[in-house]
């Protein structure tokens, strides 16, 4: 396992070992904070004691950070009550859970309820997001638990029951039914998993549907809305996908406004049902309907089809029967198809994954997964518009293997869908995080590159155009488009509009083909290091004896130097050469020179080693020349992957060999200065630092398997020594 000094890498390398695991899958989700449902409710129910969430309490930091937090007057009467201090009869579901156990309160969190009201549509999805045998009876600890997809692992959320009251009413979300709590502990469990309730405020419903099912999800425009959007409406509602639609608003103070109809801009709406029927009035004459829920519960359309309006008059029992009409301020209602295109602005539709649903009957799709970060002055390269890093950002090779079964035009071509989702914003809004503006480009790579796995450079992204693109760079959680290529190699390349922008990312292929993509250099690999030849007898060059004669001078009797002697010894050197503008070697990073030669165990360096270490130096020193900013006397971060890889090849013999990714964001954030700069003494350290590394693994690694077992002493030695 190589060295990572930040947090982040050693959680990636466990979440990767996890995985292998099989942790993280539906049938066995990773435990959010580490808590363990079962354990907790069987040591509540020993002790005879109700469960009090300690990773999310029952306090204003759990309420929010701004608008609801400590300092603002809306919090100040706010109380937390389980359901049993709220009513005398509590339950959990009441008669089945439905769309009308969902009211908004005074939260902005529509969004996530217009998600959950689809939820409902489908049992066996939503009965994963809401596991089964929760009550406020038998077994009742006070503890409860709720299922959801969180980039790429799905993750088991426990909490308590406490919720937040004002004069004994809910201050959130509600049912219609007061004694039933599902959704309100649902709201609890998903505020839990970003940070705090008002992390919900503002947002896409598309981002919830996919949280419930992992799925990815497709936006259509109404005013660019394909002829055939009721058919693809109707056929997604019968694969199980869930869907949304929204009014925009143009005026942000207009936000969750009444139209005349009786509709609201700005708000999330849950279509629930696609019908198509006959009127009585004309033989042949057929309607197009659409049903929506307004998660308020509350204020519905009050045009053609409303509940109360002439047109039901035309339809017979039996068709009025199928379509469940009913005469309720539920905040459900019907509308024509042709009015909900002329009102609504968008629609989004959330395609499930294999992994939604097992039935046989229901539409799937094969899915690549992949995770990536974006890290300042290494892979945080910017769009196109910024052709000098544009090629450092992470590049992922997509290969398309069958064609679709019913090709267009008679065109041999894979369909697929592409998904880049950003990570973790939401949760970071307290500490000033907002969406980045993020966007990626799809690229074909040339035949005779086929199956080489290195890293496109510069010149590559200069001399080619991209063969498909995502429509737009912007700032939402993810970014979706559906293409068609035909069959080949491809390289998708993720990126921020602005370079330098740092955050960790998902990148997720679908097709209802086979189709494999994976991380250009994603492994890590090294053969035995060369060493470097020495000298035959009698042939010592005239830099050696001078050389020789500096180093006895320094070195004395013993001929063997100290740290601060080679210091001293390589700074008179170096200083000489004007074009490295160098302040010198520091005594850190000629400790680690001396770490790395020193083949005896006694902390100092002989001739014979001190010229290893010289050879080495002088061929780094070109390689630094050669990438450094003309006249800076530095590197910057973004060419020192492949001054790195040029230094490498002096110690490692496969050629074309490269690092991955993840060292090379390390190097960046261990190495770089501010201005995202390496100079010539942070260079050198960090090759001394990663040849020693590499000639460690390579002594315990004795049976060549690339994999090695270390005690804690022995990798306590190991790191320190380096």
């Amino acid at each position: 396992m190589p060295y990572t000094p930040s947090g982040f890498f050693c959680d990636r390398l466990i979440r990767e070992r996890e995985r292998r695991d099989g942790e993280g899958s539906l049938g066995k989700p990773l435990r959010f904070s580490g808590q363990d449902f079962a354990a907790l409710k069987q040591e509540c129910l020993q002790k005879k004691s109700l469960f009090e969430d300690d990773t999310f309490p029952a306090t204003v930091e759990s309420l929010g950070y701004k608008e609801l937090g400590a300092k603002s007057n809306k919090v100040k009467n706010i109380v937390w009550k389980r359901p049993k201090e709220i009513c005398e009869n509590p339950e959990f579901i009441v008669g089945g859970a439905s769309r009308t156990d969902i009211c908004q309160g005074d939260l902005g969190d529509c969004w996530l309820l217009a998600a959950i009201a689809c939820l409902t549509l489908y049992e066996k999805l939503l009965y994963r997001v809401v596991p089964q045998e929760q009550s406020f009876s038998e077994g009742y600890a006070g503890v409860f638990h709720f299922q959801f997809w969180r980039y790429g692992d799905w993750v088991d959320v426990v909490i308590d029951d406490r919720i937040p009251t004002f004069n004994n009413q809910l201050v959130f979300t509600k049912s219609a039914e007061r004694n039933e709590f599902w959704s309100a502990l649902l709201e609890k469990a998903y505020a839990k998993l970003h940070g705090s309730y008002e992390a919900l405020k503002g947002g896409n419903t598309t981002e919830a549907m996919e949280d419930f099912t992992g799925g990815v999800t497709e936006f259509y425009e109404m005013k660019e809305a394909p002829k055939e959007l009721n058919k693809i409406m109707k056929k997604a509602l019968e694969r199980g996908s869930l869907m949304g639609c929204s009014i925009d608003s143009l005026v942000p103070a207009r936000f969750e406004t009444r139209t005349t109809t009786g509709l609201v801009k700005g708000h999330a709406y849950s279509v629930t049902a696609v019908q198509e029927c006959k009127h009585t009035t004309t033989k042949d004459s057929k309607v197009r309907l659409v049903r929506l829920r307004n998660p308020w519960g509350q204020v519905e359309w009050t045009g053609p089809w409303s509940d109360n309006s002439k047109e039901w008059t035309s339809l017979s029992k039996v068709e009025k029967e199928k379509l469940q009409h009913q005469n309720a301020e539920d905040g459900e209602f019907w509308m024509s198809f042709e009015d909900f295109k002329k009102n609504f602005t968008k629609i989004e539709i959330c395609n499930l994954t294999p992994d939604a649903l097992e039935d046989d009957k229901i539409h799937k799709w094969t899915v690549s997964v992949n995770e990536g970060r974006w890290v300042r002055g290494c892979s945080a390269g910017g769009c196109r518009n910024y052709p000098d890093t544009f090629w450092t950002n992470p590049q992922y090779r997509l290969r398309l293997l069958e064609e679709d079964d019913d090709p267009e035009d008679n065109e041999v071509a894979c369909s697929f869908v592409v998904s880049l989702m950003q990570k973790n914003r939401r949760k970071e809004r307290k500490m000033g995080a907002n969406l980045f503006t993020i966007g990626f480009a799809i690229y074909e790579v040339p035949w005779q590159m086929h199956g080489n796995k290195q890293h496109m450079q510069k010149d590559f992204f200069l001399a080619n155009s991209s063969k498909a693109r995502c429509k737009s760079y912007i700032n939402l959680r993810e970014v979706t488009q559906r293409f068609r290529l035909s069959p080949g190699e491809y390289v998708i390349v993720p990126s921020t509009y602005e370079p330098h922008q740092e955050g960790e990312f998902l990148l997720r292929v679908f097709s209802e083909k086979r189709n494999t993509s994976e991380e250009i250099e994603n492994r890590i690999e090294a053969d035995h290091p060369v060493p470097a030849p020495a000298s035959a007898v009698g042939e010592e060059s005239e830099e050696d004896q001078k050389f020789r004669t500096i180093f006895q001078e320094i070195a004395g009797d013993e001929m063997e130097i100290t740290a601060n002697e080679l210091k001293n010894l390589l700074n008179k050197v170096v200083s000489k050469n004007q074009e490295l503008n160098t302040e010198g070697f520091s005594l850190e990073t000629c400790r680690s020179m001396i770490a790395l030669m020193d083949m005896d165990g006694t902390g100092r360096l002989n001739l014979q080693e001190f010229r290893h270490l010289w050879n080495k130096v002088k061929q780094w020193q070109g390689i630094f020349k050669h990438y450094s900013v003309e006249q800076s006397g530095s590197i910057s971060s973004y060419e020192m992957r492949n001054a790195v890889n040029d230094a490498v090849m002096c110690f490692v013999s496969r050629p074309g060999y490269r690092l991955n990714n993840q060292l090379y964001d390390i190097i960046t954030m261990r190495y770089a200065n501010e201005s995202m700069n390496i100079d010539f003494d942070s260079f050198i350290s960090c090759l001394v630092r990663l040849e020693a590394m590499f000639r460690a693994f390579q002594a315990f690694d004795q049976d060549g398997d690339g994999s090695i077992r270390l005690s804690a002493l022995e990798w306590l030695q190991l790191t320190m020594y380096a």
